[in-house]
């Protein structure tokens, strides 16, 4: 990896104290936030440019020139509040705060680590207002704080960011109605307009027409301004603190990836030809090196240019090893098992699997029709939008208005197949997946990005409570494949054999080891299959990232001469009660990994079955599962936080056993 370096605090106040003019200033401050950031995403090894990028001036102003906030303290009832709605620009948040000396140096390149700064804005974290990445909420949030303010004859604005592709989701509309006609006036919406979604851009996913227009008919005062000119950024700000009677709106035309050429629209569209390549992960060493010496030539140029000196940079110290994890009571681990632990992800992916199953379905069914929510890189049905782009439907950020519209669709003859990411699509729409489940039409919902990892982005996009949501439908089947092989099968059952409504789970990073199935495996309904054999106790577990967890526990559980069965069971809500009874015969010790909440998962079907089929005497059953709100940072450092790594089960196990 690339040495990576940060600009101090103490050059942030060099700048700010100096004589220069305070557009320069500001600009210089701006674009040294923006080489933080890259820093920062960087060393996280996730995180979204593109969008912190589009903001920081905005930023910037709010914070150096515009707000009480820092003066009065953050705990201070009179403060303005500022937060973002959409979320993604939080990286530019933490360089801004951290320019201010509100966030350590340390605390900056925590982004995305357990106990650090988590990946979208979270109040557990210094200077987060409120909790945002599940998007089209702010102005609503908004609205109750100004509210609140009034009703409290307390001082102080309330600021909220919008993104423009965020703008497709339907909350923000009741909002805006809402704002207006209880005359909300301390109240002001900013929106990030940089005309790019996740991939693509907005004009292509679902074009907004006039915001002007569409925002002064709901009532609200309306400005718009280049959101990268504090001139005209200082006069907006201005002018909406003089309107009385009404919310109001600055629509800031900005650039995604602003400040770094190759990621500003459009080359950078041209770059990715025709897909907008820095909305969110890190940048490889390359793409880093060559950005981050654009702003820093470009700063110590504009430095120079008004008489002061090149930046002083500090180097950022890389992340302290772990120490040697130790097994059971203290002692250390074999170096087979040290190997295992480090285990590094496969190439397989189960959502590539999808995507291309997908693809060869539809060759056989002309009534599939894939509808997404501008996700469909990430959820891969972009080989099925080119190959069949007459049934490919694009809904943009609206999962409601896309349930819905699926319904229709299925009350019409056709197949729909729903995806987006499982946090969304699972709750932000239950009311009307279960309006179109009770129409008795089957639809197939590609739930992705489900469990606990990855855990970077934080808790708005980890899903744990999609199966107890999905479960209390009568006729839906909840599946979760655990390789590649069996996304297929899953797939092809969902498409082919099941009248139900199928809810798919899918994890979308890559697996953490090939999970091999046994010989002549058959995909049945209700029936999961044994892939570690052992004679002391059995462990249920589904999906690719927590089966490699059990399998590891049995592993290091095996070096003590404990024998731990592990069952792969995909059927989440379905199961064959006389395998269940043939499979829990030989155990006393029966324990359940759910990649969910406590509540609702896999172990609260199979002890239904248990207790309706008097399976439980003699037998102790065992659920670990996702205590608590989800942990945000490494795979490794989620996992085992909430006890469910390979080396926790195998201690937590032998607490039961021993």
């Amino acid at each position: 990896m690339v040495e990576l370096t940060l600009i101090p605090v103490e050059e942030f106040q060099r700048v700010k104290n100096s004589a220069i003019d305070k557009y320069k200033k500001l600009q210089l401050i701006a674009d040294m936030c923006r080489a933080n950031t890259l820093t920062e995403v960087k060393r996280a090894g996730s995180g979204h440019l593109g969008s912190s990028f589009s903001a920081m001036d905005l930023v910037v102003w709010l914070y150096y020139e515009e707000m009480n906030t820092l003066q009065v303290g953050f705990d201070s009832p009179q403060r303005d509040i500022y937060f973002s709605s959409k979320g993604h620009d939080v990286p530019g948040l933490y360089a801004a705060l951290h320019s201010l000396g509100e966030i350590s140096d340390e605390a900056l390149m925590s982004l995305r680590r357990l106990d650090g700064l988590n990946g979208h804005p979270d109040v557990g974290n210094r200077g987060m207002e409120a909790n945002s990445g599940s998007l089209g909420m702010g102005m609503s949030k908004g609205r109750g704080m100004a509210w609140a303010k009034k009703y409290r004859g307390l001082g102080g604005r309330v600021y909220v960011m919008t993104g423009d592709g965020e703008l497709q989701e339907g909350q923000n509309y009741e909002a805006l109605n809402a704002a207006a006609h209880q005359k909300i006036d301390n109240l002001t919406v900013i929106v990030d307009d940089n005309k790019i979604q996740s991939d693509k851009p907005v004009s292509e996913i679902m074009e907004l027409r006039n915001l002007d227009e569409k925002f002064s008919a709901f009532g609200w005062h309306v400005v718009r301004v280049d959101g990268h000119d504090f001139r005209q950024i200082e006069r907006a700000f201005a002018e909406v603190k003089q309107v009385t009677g009404k919310p109001q709106i600055i629509i800031a035309d900005t650039i995604k990836g602003r400040g770094v050429s190759f990621m500003e629209h459009p080359a950078a569209l041209e770059i990715g030809k025709g897909l907008y390549p820095w909305h969110s992960g890190a940048p490889d060493d390359a793409a880093f090196a060559m950005g981050y010496a654009e702003l820093i030539q470009r700063l110590d140029a504009d430095l120079a240019a008004v008489s002061l000196a090149p930046l002083r940079l500090t180097p950022v110290e890389a992340e302290a090893k772990t120490a040697s994890p130790s097994m059971l009571e203290g002692e250390p681990l074999s170096q087979a098992a040290l190997e295992r632990l480090a285990v590094k992800p496969t190439d397989e992916y189960v959502s590539r699997a999808y995507g291309q199953a997908l693809v060869e379905l539809a060759a056989e069914r002309e009534d599939i029709v894939v509808l997404d929510a501008d996700l469909s890189s990430d959820c891969k049905v972009r080989d099925f939008e080119s190959a069949y782009p007459e049934r490919f439907i694009e809904n943009g950020i609206a999962e409601q208005d896309m349930v819905s519209m699926a319904a229709g669709l299925a009350r019409q003859g056709l197949l729909p197949v729903v995806n987006s990411f499982a946090s969304f699509l699972a709750s932000r729409a239950n009311e009307q997946i279960y309006n179109a489940a009770s129409e008795k039409s089957k639809i197939i919902y590609a739930l992705h990005y489900a469990g606990l990892i990855p855990a970077g982005p934080g808790k708005s996009h980890q899903s744990l409570r999609d199966i107890s949501l999905f479960s209390a439908l009568p006729n839906c089947v909840i599946l979760q494949p655990c390789n590649a092989d069996e996304t297929r099968m899953a797939l092809n059952y969902a498409v082919h054999e099941a009248d139900d409504v199928i809810a798919l789970r899918l994890i979308i990073g890559p697996s953490p080891r090939r999970v091999a199935l046994p010989a002549g495996y058959e995909f049945r309904l209700g029936r999961g299959c044994q892939l570690a054999a052992g004679k002391e106790a059995v462990i249920f577990a589904y999906g690719p990232v927590m089966l490699h967890e059990a399998l590891l526990a049995s592993e290091l559980l095996a070096e003590r001469g404990f024998g731990l069965s592990v069952v792969n069971m995909p059927w989440l809500n379905r199961v064959d009660a006389a395998w269940l009874t043939e499979t829990l015969a030989p155990y006393a010790n029966v324990f359940m990994l759910e990649d969910h909440h406590p509540a609702g998962g896999l172990m609260d079907n199979l002890l239904t079955v248990c207790a309706e089929r008097g399976l439980l005497n003699g037998k102790q059953m065992v659920k670990f599962a996702v205590e608590g709100y989800p942990a945000c940072g490494t795979p490794q450092q989620a996992l085992a936080f909430h006890g469910l790594d390979g080396l926790s089960l195998s201690k937590r196990i032998m607490q039961y056993c021993g």
